[in-house]
């Protein structure tokens, strides 16, 4: 992965078999980003997606190991744990079109990736729902 920041807004060049979400992650600890919105493209080889279900409070996980189009990356980086925590969703498109997405878990870059993070003035921490009891890491505004 190779960056350079534009004030506020970081555009990142994930290159050939590098994980984006291991290059998000590894940028976001770099320069202390703790606020963030996501965007990108590009095209992988390999993919993991998860839909979370509420009533088991688990994802539920599918991989993908074909060539595929990364039509949308969208998502934020918050904090939790004094850390960075990434929340991205990923639509991808296969060979014929067939589009896959959900929450990522990983995507491997087989060609490039282009993304933009935009980083924001502020924090926004992260906390087990206790409000819906769902299991998620939502939102925390104190």
């Amino acid at each position: 992965m190779e960056y350079r920041r534009f004030g506020n807004t970081y555009v990142l060049r994930v290159d050939r078999g590098e994980e984006v979400v291991s290059c998000i992650e590894n940028l976001a600890a770099e320069e202390k980003i703790r606020l963030a919105h996501i965007e990108g493209l590009g095209a992988a080889d390999y993919l993991k997606v998860g839909l979370y279900d509420v009533e088991k409070q688990e994802f539920l996980c599918k991989e993908f190991h074909e060539p595929l189009e990364i039509t949308s990356l969208i998502g934020n980086v918050t904090e939790q744990d004094s850390k960075p925590y990434l929340h991205i969703h990923i639509t991808c498109a296969d060979s014929k079109q067939n589009c896959v997405g959900g929450h990522l878990k990983e995507v491997r870059i087989s060609g490039t990736a282009e993304i933009f993070l935009t980083a924001l003035d502020g924090t926004v921490g992260r906390r087990t729902d206790d409000i819906g009891n769902t299991g998620l890491n939502i939102f925390d505004f104190d």
